[in-house]
């Protein structure tokens, strides 16, 4: 059987589309643990979730509501460069519902401590947070999640909606981005 390539761009494989699929499905089975049949009101952080919202949403079936929330703080670097700005809100009603707020990656705690206590100022039912990721070791403002999909060393990755410059979120596994590439 021939050797899967590694796109030219990446250092390492951190995760296989296999291990992804198998974790988010796992999920899925935790979120119904949780919620029972209740309608769940999701908030995806946009774009990085946008592949792990799909995936996660066809592995329950419960009713869903969705609503896209959009932040930047990395631009087009490595490193995040302060404050995350809100530059799309959120639509949806939220007051008395069980919102589940996604997002790709924990890592400084900026991003998901700002949204979750705008969410929590609106009086939701309850308010979980689930990351396909939390890299602890970046972590600057103390914020936990939920639920985790893996945990992850201190590395740059890409794929599976995670970008480097708007690049990579098709991959289907997760990489670690080669340093070189990272600089261009």
């Amino acid at each position: 059987m021939p050797t899967k390539k590694i796109h030219p761009d990446l250092a390492s494989v951190l995760l296989t589309e296999t291990q992804i699929a198998r974790r988010v499905n796992a999920l899925g089975r935790e979120l119904k643990k949780l919620y029972g049949d209740e309608e769940i009101t999701i908030v995806t952080i946009m774009n990085g979730a946008l592949l792990f919202t799909a995936d996660l949403i066809r592995a329950i079936d419960n009713p869903v509501r969705i609503d896209c929330i959009r932040t930047t703080s990395y631009g087009a670097g490595t490193e995040s460069h302060g404050a995350p700005k809100l530059v799309h809100g959120l639509t949806l009603d939220m007051n008395g519902r069980h919102v589940l707020l996604l997002d790709d990656i924990l890592d400084t705690g900026k991003t998901l401590s700002l949204i979750s206590d705008m969410i929590r100022g609106v009086h939701p039912a309850s308010l979980r947070v689930c990351v396909l990721l939390d890299k602890k070791a970046r972590r600057v403002v103390p914020f936990e999640a939920d639920l985790v999909g893996f945990q992850i060393p201190d590395k740059f990755v890409v794929g599976y909606g995670l970008d480097f410059a708007e690049r990579y979120r098709n991959l289907k596994m997760i990489g670690v981005l080669k340093p070189e590439t990272q600089k261009a």
